[in-house]
């Protein structure tokens, strides 16, 4: 059954070949002065950089080069950006790369004008911006994060240890974002499967939590299918334009806030994945990926039957068995892709030590949306299991 919700979503997207055409119109609608934000300068690569540029120099604005954004933005990053578009009286934010970049962006946005500490205000209080908020507009050459449409922002905090993510309202939301699936070609594998079980996995925390008979439900499954199959030729053949593009537009729709209508979510494997990756700095899917089916393994017995579900409607499982035998078989298909695509299966791997595992517990925020509530003894446990 649905719950009572309110919808609204005002960033406007321009999707597919040639898409970069409509930044100029999108450019006129704001004042003289863009920061242009960007990562460790594959744009300047591949070009993009050059016909942003281009684009912004024909319709007269003066550029302020925020460049340099890591994968994880600090607090630091985020404090000299803060200062960048303060200094210069900046009247957009441009972020043109990857889900780092827009995150980076929507935090720089409502850091502008706060007269507090904008880690201590929305990071650690989770408070909504009370100040004048810069505007953000996206393009987007990476697929995964959902960030070119949602209020999402996650900072990194080396010194506390703490990655978090806070998902502002649909006023910090980027007023447009251009989405060109050719823009993202040029990302290596590594990270091209990484954003991928991003975007699998943000489906999948908002799917298992909450009771059937729900249409986001199976609008999750729709979205879930559409990835294994797109994913599986983008790794034949990362030049595919319809699997690229169906990629794109699935990552999107996948954090976009619509398919959380109505029903609970989970997002407790974004909260081990953070942990994580606060302390490695590793990729964000990746860490996702090597804690998740430890995870859901713990949890199923919780939620049995959407595991069922899950198992026969996602990965064509016979329906057949009792509830835990067909779901712990829709688990170990979802794992053979996993392994397909090339994901990390491990946090070793990704450099975590056992020494390292009670602090990345404490670092853990517990969620209370899903099927089972964990206790810190149970995280330890997962993450051990995750080794």
């Amino acid at each position: 059954m649905l719950g009572n919700f309110t919808y609204h979503n005002p960033t406007k997207l321009y999707f597919g070949k040639g898409a970069l055409e409509n930044l100029e119109g999108e450019l006129q609608k704001y004042g003289e002065t863009v920061q242009l934000i960007y990562g460790g300068g594959s744009i300047k690569k591949n070009g993009i950089y050059d016909r942003v540029l281009a684009l912004l120099k024909k319709c007269n604005k003066t550029v302020i080069e925020d460049g340099g954004v890591m994968p994880n933005p600090t607090v630091e990053k985020l404090k000299e950006g803060t200062m960048l578009a303060r200094e210069h009286h900046v009247d957009l934010l441009l972020a043109v790369g990857g889900g780092s970049v827009c995150d980076y962006a929507k935090a720089v946005s409502v850091s502008v004008f706060c007269d507090e500490d904008p880690w201590e205000k929305y990071y650690l209080r989770f408070e909504e911006p009370a100040c004048k908020i810069v505007p953000v507009g996206c393009v987007l050459t990476m697929v995964g994060t959902g960030s070119e449409m949602n209020g999402g922002a996650v900072i990194t905090n080396h010194a506390q240890k703490l990655k978090i993510g806070h998902v502002f309202g649909s006023e910090v939301m980027p007023k447009f974002t251009v989405l060109d699936p050719e823009f993202t070609f040029t990302v290596p594998k590594r990270q091209m499967v990484a954003g991928i079980y991003d975007a699998f996995n943000h489906i999948c925390e908002q799917y298992f939590s909450g009771e059937d008979d729900n249409v986001s439900d199976s609008l999750s499954e729709g979205l879930m299918k559409s990835l294994i199959a797109n994913s599986r030729v983008a790794l034949k053949d990362p030049l595919d334009y319809a699997a690229r593009s169906n990629i794109m537009w699935a990552a999107t729709w996948a954090l976009n806030t619509l398919i959380a209508k109505g029903k609970t979510t989970d997002w407790e494997v974004h909260m081990l994945g953070q942990a994580v990756g606060a302390y490695t700095d590793a990729t964000h899917g990746m860490t996702l990926s090597a804690v998740s089916l430890p995870y859901y393994r713990h949890i199923l017995p919780y939620g049995v039957k959407k595991f069922r579900r899950f198992a026969v409607e996602v990965w064509n499982v016979e329906d057949a068995g009792s509830d835990e035998e067909v779901a712990k078989a829709g688990l170990a298909r979802m794992e053979a892709w996993m392994k397909e695509l090339g994901l990390a299966m491990d946090l070793t791997s990704l450099g975590v030590t056992e020494e390292m595992i009670e602090g990345i517990a404490k670092a853990t925020l517990v969620m209370d949306g899903g099927y089972h509530v964990l206790t810190h003894e149970e995280i330890v446990a997962i993450l051990k299991e995750s080794l």
